[in-house]
């Protein structure tokens, strides 16, 4: 028999937060989160996405052992403003047992139903800014920072309750040429002097802060077509600076602005950090800063995180700059491969930017949906 409690005290939380660490144990494809950073994103008190959010966490046991858990988020923005009447699902992982995963969505279930919603759909977090989708192809491959891994049977358990899929994502490996591509350089040399374009090169991570809110701005305006989208609101923008300012080098930034001084266009890369999390195992101490540390300094992976170009220029090129200045970075510090990030499977203007690299898909992921 399946039993579901609501998490109610921190040392609940940290069962809940540390379940994966036993379920993807013998997992080499598994990323640990840090245990630290995602005790602070499910803390109501901690967290200034709970303004407009609400969230109730739950364990499945079975004999007394949790075989299960999952996050209920109820999103004021997405349900009040953007009058999609969804409640949202997250952190779930779960045993390979079918009644365990029936019983954890259950509860999503009727507490959308409390709530007056229509559907449900997940896995996601509180915000198109975090972590989504079950996944659905590249079990054997290391997840990134910003994404879950799943066993394949995650997928079938969903499907075999009635689920469908919602939203899909791909992701990419690029290979890296040892020198940029003469017909990039050109181009990129044309759209600078066409639109009158600068490229901002930073020196330290306080030189990025002016800019931080303008990226964030480009980013809603970005995306604000896509299905999943919500807007990113300001005490988000604050709280994302601070949780992974830690994370970025200068170097990996690269921002255009237009003759008169504003951000047009901008992308983040970051060395992959994967293996580094893997070895740190949920914690910066005692050795896991180390690993991180050397992650950032020597690494022939990248992952490709964010990009945003203001409307006006989308489709004129200004992608072209960005891939001039990132080929010379990464032919600079070595890198010879790049993941990129989760990209809408609709979002082919994105995918046609990875053309020249040798783009091999190698993961997907899907939210499942069921009306209530």
């Amino acid at each position: 028999m399946i039993e579901v409690i609501r998490v109610q005290s921190p040392q609940e939380l940290r069962q809940f937060v540390t379940f994966p660490f036993k379920l993807y144990k013998d997992c080499p494809f598994w990323v640990p989160p840090l245990i630290k950073d995602e005790m602070e994103t499910l803390d109501p008190i901690l967290n200034p996405v709970f303004k407009n959010a609400e969230a109730f966490y739950f364990l499945a046991k079975k004999d007394g052992q949790i075989v299960g858990r999952i996050a209920v988020i109820i999103n004021r923005i997405e349900i009040e403003e953007q009058k999609k009447k969804k409640v949202r699902f997250g952190w779930f992982d779960v045993i390979d047992d079918i009644k365990a995963t029936k019983a954890l969505l259950d509860k999503v279930a009727e507490i959308g139903k409390e709530n007056h919603l229509s559907y449900t759909e997940g896995p996601v977090g509180f915000s198109n800014m975090e972590k989504a989708g079950i996944l659905t192809m590249g079990y054997e491959e290391m997840n990134t920072m910003i994404t879950w891994y799943h066993y394949p049977y995650y997928a079938q358990h969903f499907e075999q309750l009635g689920f469908q899929k919602q939203a899909t994502w791909v992701e990419y490996k690029l290979s890296i040429p040892p020198s940029i591509k003469e017909k990039v350089a050109k181009f990129s040399r044309i759209i600078r002097e066409r639109y009158e374009l600068s490229v901002i090169r930073f020196r330290n991570k306080k030189e990025i802060l002016p800019y931080v809110d303008e990226m964030f701005d480009l980013l809603n305006k970005t995306y604000n077509t896509l299905q999943t989208f919500v807007p990113i609101q300001q005490y988000q923008i604050d709280y994302y600076k601070e949780k992974y300012f830690s994370f970025i080098h200068p170097d990996y930034i690269t921002c255009i602005r237009d003759k008169e001084g504003k951000l047009i266009a901008f992308s983040v890369v970051m060395p992959s950090f994967s293996k580094a999390l893997k070895k740190a195992n949920g914690r910066l101490i005692p050795f896991g800063w180390w690993h991180i540390f050397q992650a950032q300094r020597k690494n022939n992976t990248a992952a490709f995180y964010l990009i945003g170009i203001d409307p006006e220029y989308q489709g004129k090129g200004v992608t072209a700059i960005i891939f001039e200045e990132m080929q010379n970075l990464f032919n600079q510090k070595g890198i010879v491969t790049v993941e990129t990030n989760p990209e809408l499977k609709e979002n082919t203007a994105v995918q046609l930017l990875w053309k020249d690299y040798e783009p091999v898909q190698h993961k997907e992921r899907s939210t499942f949906r069921k009306d209530l």
